[in-house]
């Protein structure tokens, strides 16, 4: 083989990460252009068929045709499209037992991936969107426009109608914004971060910090500026502050809140990093309400932490 692969998992996260053995791995013709990082996101479709038909009708390259497999009594069906500049997607359709979730003792730190995030060229954006739209069905929702007295961008949230998937893809709105400093270090359009969902973001990040894992730093005032707008105060308030974690939140369901925190960049240069994310629900009405899309607060503390770091770098001014 040209290539060693592992895959290792929590929850219904799936990682299979892939070193060149030889120069005719494929891994190795994406070190030749790109810094580590991602260069297949695998979605997992209810009907294989139907998908590859319609993405194969609206003009999607196929680089693998749909094959199966039966492995310990699970049967996959699995192709691969190419995605939108050197991104490839993977789709699954699997029946039987889902082989991720093996019978544990211990709680996973993730329960599954949250949303992956797309850099995407100046003035790329809207192309990629209706790529995406018109390849896999996803649909454009939340959008954002992040602008400080440094830098901008702009983002547009594409989620799937079936089972939710959250994919938001990033344009730079200004040279030297954050999106268009990945887009140069990673030399073109690639995945900027993962986000893991978990139902205990201060003790995973906790856990993380103390086997090393560094997070971005969020300044004291984030925190008492948040305060201001307080009208509720969850019992672990104290605990959230003291991890860096940034919180949002509607102010009709306040108990819903959004919890999220960047790690630094996990390479030697400023492209991929992750994001842990929990989505805390509350009940109205004997209804639950879950903390759903992406709060414009969260999104901009976390581009303006992310300006502190490249102002570090020397990357902003």
């Amino acid at each position: 083989s040209h290539t060693s692969t592992e895959s290792v998992s929590s929850g219904n996260v799936c990682f299979v990460l892939s070193s060149p053995l030889t120069s005719a791995s494929p891994a190795a013709s994406w070190l030749k252009y790109h810094p580590p990082g991602i260069f297949d996101v695998g979605f997992r479709v209810k009907n294989i068929e139907l998908v590859i038909a319609r993405a194969t009708t609206a003009g999607a390259k196929i680089l693998k045709p749909i094959e199966e497999d039966l492995t310990a009594g699970v049967f996959c069906k699995r192709a691969k499209i190419a995605g939108w500049g050197d991104l490839s997607h993977t789709l699954v359709e699997r029946m039987g037992e889902n082989s991720l979730l093996r019978a544990s003792a211990k709680l996973p730190l993730f329960t599954l991936i949250d949303h992956v995030v797309l850099n995407v060229e100046s003035g790329d954006l809207s192309s990629a969107v209706s790529w995406y739209q018109k390849i896999l069905g996803f649909d454009p929702q939340q959008n954002f426009d992040i602008q400080t007295e440094k830098s901008a961008l702009r983002s547009q949230v594409m989620v799937h109608a079936e089972g939710g998937v959250q994919f938001p893809i990033n344009e730079p709105a200004s040279a030297n914004s954050q999106v268009q400093e990945f887009l140069s270090a990673n030399r073109g359009p690639g995945i900027q971060h993962m986000a893991l969902q978990t139902t205990d973001i201060v003790g995973v990040v906790t856990d993380l910090r103390s086997r090393g894992l560094p997070f971005l730093p969020v300044p004291p005032t984030y925190y008492s500026e948040l305060q201001q707008r307080q009208n509720y105060v969850p019992a672990d308030w104290q605990a959230i502050a003291a991890s860096e974690v940034l919180a949002d939140w509607q102010e009709d369901t306040p108990a819903a809140m959004l919890l999220q925190i960047f790690t630094q960049p996990i390479f030697a240069e400023p492209t991929f990093f992750f994001e842990i994310i929990e989505r805390r629900f509350t009940f109205v009405d004997n209804k639950k309400v879950q903390a759903g899309g992406f709060g414009a607060g969260n999104f901009r503390a976390l581009f303006e932490a992310i300006e502190r770091e490249q102002m570090k770098r020397g990357s902003l001014t």
